[in-house]
């Protein structure tokens, strides 16, 4: 079995025109980092013509779906009856994008499978994060 989870999903950039650009994008679930979830654009889909990838926790993915969730750079909120609109805040300004609930909805229970919520402490390598933290071997 995989130890990661790509799924591609069609987000909807909202912009001040009326007519919303749709845009791919792709979610990630690495069962090594088993507390977040990544979401990239590929680079022709953003100003910069680079990827941009943005890294928040599975549980505001969760959480956001059915109602607001997040206060930091990343911020998610059900739109209507489909939708979860999800922001990502940074320094150039704010990004929204609309991207369908059920999609969300999918690849989350794709991510449940690998690392059930609750058993996350299960895949972190600790040995590993404080050899990071405190910049190699000891």
């Amino acid at each position: 079995m995989s130890s990661v989870i790509e799924q591609s999903v069609q987000a909807r950039m909202v912009a001040s025109a009326p007519r919303m650009e749709t845009l791919p994008a792709t979610l990630q679930y690495d069962r090594r980092d088993p507390f977040a979830v990544r979401m990239a654009f590929p680079a022709p889909a953003t100003l910069e013509g680079t990827e941009v990838a943005w890294e928040f926790s599975r549980e505001l993915l969760t959480t956001g779906m059915d109602a607001p969730a997040g206060v930091g750079d990343v911020r998610v909120r059900p739109f209507g009856y489909d939708r979860t609109v999800l922001e990502f805040h940074a320094v150039e300004g704010v990004a929204m994008v609309h991207v369908r609930t059920a999609e969300l909805r999918r690849f989350l229970e794709r991510a449940q499978e690998l690392v059930p919520v609750g058993d996350e402490h299960r895949f972190l390598d600790l040995d590993r994060s404080l050899t990071d933290l405190l910049g190699g071997p000891c």
